[in-house]
């Protein structure tokens, strides 16, 4: 079984982003505020936009399954308040947790939190819940960066953070480290704030002892780790110094990494730095890159041509395919297993 535990709902109806668009008009003109129930898109139209998309490349390309959040630019956490986020994260789940019940055995979810700048954490417990005892959510994304590119929330290790960890713990489900839109013109969204976070979100827990007081903590850091494989050396160095554990025994119980890499070569190079153990598949179809690459005539995004002609042996494939996603994602493993999976 090969699981992609990387999707986002990219390909949503118009009728959300309109739906969106007057809900952000009415920030400074409440007027224009619509109400979740003028959101109207129905099952058919749902089905259409995954079949001749997700489904499809997934089809093409032999993947199984696909944990499926929602779109993570469009989280936006900096628009707006916190009331505005709580009703924009319910009805971004709701779809996708329709999606997974429309297509059952392709996509199970993964929840967007209702964050926002400054608020506390908490707060988006209650979202939290109903995405994992209601819609069957077996993760989440955590954005460490609600601001949007101004980075002025605490790091990922301060106890700011503690009631999304302590809830992560109770329901055993882990969180992918994901940012979302930069509003910060010195961060191009895609190309640079997202490896930035990926990176930042690393050495924030490198610096701290945060796995001491959650042992059983997971985050998967997403595309590849940012800079982290690349500069290993530089990581292994600094945790040195610092006078922290080697990191296998400091972060890689803990911390792991996706293949949302878009070239061989980089395939290559994290498969020889990162333990496979550490690194689950996924594509992040159909999203940041979804161009056709002129040197291979394939999609960038193709990640499972890079696993299969990467130099790592069979039983090794099998754990980054399926095996390690059972293992990071509880929830996941149970639920397959109910269907003989």
């Amino acid at each position: 079984m090969i699981i992609d535990i990387h999707g986002h709902y990219t390909t949503a109806p118009k009728a959300l982003e309109t739906w969106r668009n007057r809900q952000i008009a009415g920030i400074t003109n409440p007027a224009e505020t619509p109400k979740s129930s003028e959101l109207r898109i129905g099952d058919d139209e749902l089905r259409e936009s995954i079949e001749s998309n997700q489904l499809r490349l997934m089809r093409e390309r032999g993947l199984d399954l696909t944990i499926f959040s929602p779109r993570a630019s469009f989280m936006a956490h900096h628009i707006g308040d916190f009331q505005v986020s709580t009703t924009w994260a319910a009805i971004c789940n709701e779809l996708c947790y329709r999606i997974s019940r429309i297509f059952p055995d392709h996509f199970i979810p993964a929840a967007m939190l209702p964050q926002s700048p400054g608020v506390d954490p908490a707060t988006c417990i209650p979202e939290l819940a109903k995405c994992v005892e209601e819609f069957g959510n077996v993760a989440i994304n955590l954005n460490p960066d609600p601001s949007g590119g101004h980075w002025n929330s605490p790091p990922l290790s301060d106890r700011h953070w503690y009631p999304i960890y302590e809830k992560m713990v109770e329901y055993d489900i882990p969180a992918m480290i994901h940012v979302s839109t930069s509003c910060n013109l010195c961060f191009h969204t895609t190309g640079a704030h997202y490896l930035n976070a990926d990176t930042t979100a690393f050495m924030q827990c490198l610096t701290a002892d945060l796995f001491k007081d959650f042992p059983t903590l997971r985050f998967i850091i997403p595309h590849g780790g940012g800079a982290v494989p690349y500069h290993w050396g530089r990581f292994r160095g600094l945790a040195q110094e610092l006078n922290k554990p080697l990191l296998k025994d400091h972060l890689l119980h803990n911390i792991f990494f996706d293949t949302c890499v878009y070239h061989q070569p980089g395939i290559d190079l994290l498969a020889r730095v990162i333990p496979v153990d550490n690194i689950l598949f996924a594509s992040e179809m159909i999203g940041a890159v979804r161009s056709i690459d002129p040197e291979t005539g394939h999609y960038f995004d193709d990640t499972r041509r890079y696993i299969e002609d990467a130099l790592i042996d069979p039983q090794q494939r099998r754990k980054l395919y399926d095996a390690n996603a059972r293992r990071v994602y509880p929830r996941l493993a149970a639920a397959l297993k109910a269907k003989g999976r």
